[in-house]
């Protein structure tokens, strides 16, 4: 089997070129940006790469060309930085899409498998879990929400339009690993969060709101998700999340800190100016988009796919959490570490 992934640097990408390493039938073409240099190491060796900007109209015959021979395509590309720019964000994340289907259609590949997210779904519940039959029309007030609704609406055109391409939506929850820690920190935190605090694996605050329980898999968990699926004949959209659900109780357990009682509207009002004053590089939509997201039901994975994680959400949440302390990365760029938090954690002050 060949399999061409588009976005392979980056966290999942990363993840599932660890979990191919050891697959001997399959070979791997790589598309990104940037991608690693030679000097990178594993897992990115013994992939074939092309350094390619899925926006760009002008690659798009580089971009076929790329796909020629290919079995499956593996989307995982996806901008959320800088979160300013929206337009910028939309050239990666829908022109960048529409013009990989484009080359998918004339290479003739016959199978996709692409990184949706927990956050194309529709406002739903908090306290019981939704299956893949859920809407999946966004967020309003979350742009990642709905560039990724407006893909699942794309792609519900193309499954119409093209019944021999086999479509596979990953709706995946949060997706955390140790080797992302450098970059969920940069894209996410900032420098708003010291790195004492996460050094120490405490947290001393922690909001509680009930609508802010969220859903975790770890990376590794994630990526075997994605194998199964390709290995399979099966399409439509899978839920991959591990458990327990992810609230201000569990983490506070978790963490050793304080659950306090937060309204939404004031979280989101404290993120927006943060976001404004470019205190926090997270645009204050993912506030809105955790309190409005329905958690999911994973069955269809575990009984079409065989799936089942690995990791606990909390275990992924303890790696990140000590990989963001460290500034923990790969060889890639956009998995590069951060060396000032290795440092800054070294300098800190020992505790007892």
């Amino acid at each position: 089997m060949r399999i061409a992934i588009t976005g392979a640097t980056g966290n999942v990408g990363t993840a599932l070129l660890r979990r191919l390493a050891g697959e001997s039938d399959i070979e791997l073409v790589g598309i990104a940006r940037r991608p690693p240099p030679d000097e990178a190491g594993a897992p990115y060796a013994g992939v074939r790469w092309h350094a390619l900007d899925l926006g760009e109209p002008d690659n798009l015959p580089r971009l076929t060309d790329a796909l020629q021979g290919i079995d499956a395509v593996v989307h995982l590309a996806w901008q959320i930085q800088p979160s300013h720019r929206r337009v910028l964000l939309r050239r990666t994340n829908l022109t960048g899409t529409r013009h990989l289907l484009r080359a998918i259609d004339e290479a003739g590949v016959g199978t996709l498998a692409y990184a949706s997210s927990f956050g194309a779904y529709a406002q739903g519940p908090k306290d019981r879990r939704v299956t893949e039959s859920w809407p999946a029309t966004g967020i309003s007030g979350s742009g990642y929400s709905t560039d990724k609704a407006a893909v699942e609406a794309l792609l519900d055109g193309v499954e119409h339009d093209h019944p021999e391409l086999r479509i596979v939506r990953i709706r995946q929850a949060l997706v955390f690993q140790r080797d992302a820690g450098a970059q969920i920190r940069r894209h996410f935190i900032g420098r708003i969060v010291p790195v004492g605090w996460l050094g120490s694996g405490r947290l001393p605050i922690i909001p509680r709101n009930k609508r802010l329980r969220a859903q975790a898999v770890h990376a590794d968990d994630l990526a075997d998700a994605y194998v199964r699926a390709l290995r399979s004949d099966r399409d439509g959209a899978f839920n991959i999340a591990g458990e327990p659900v992810l609230d201000g109780p569990v983490l506070a357990q978790e963490l050793g800190g304080r659950s306090i009682p937060v309204p939404i509207f004031l979280l989101r009002m404290l993120a927006k100016a943060a976001w404004r004053l470019r205190l926090l590089p997270t645009e204050p939509g993912w506030i809105d988009l955790t309190a409005g997201v329905p958690l999911m039901d994973c069955s269809r994975a575990e009984q079409e796919l065989g799936w089942r994680p690995r990791h606990d959400a909390r275990e992924a949440v303890r790696d990140v959490l000590g990989g963001i302390a460290v500034g923990a990365g790969t060889g890639s760029m956009v998995l590069r570490p951060d060396r000032r938090a290795a440092s800054d954690l070294r300098g800190r002050p020992a505790t007892n």
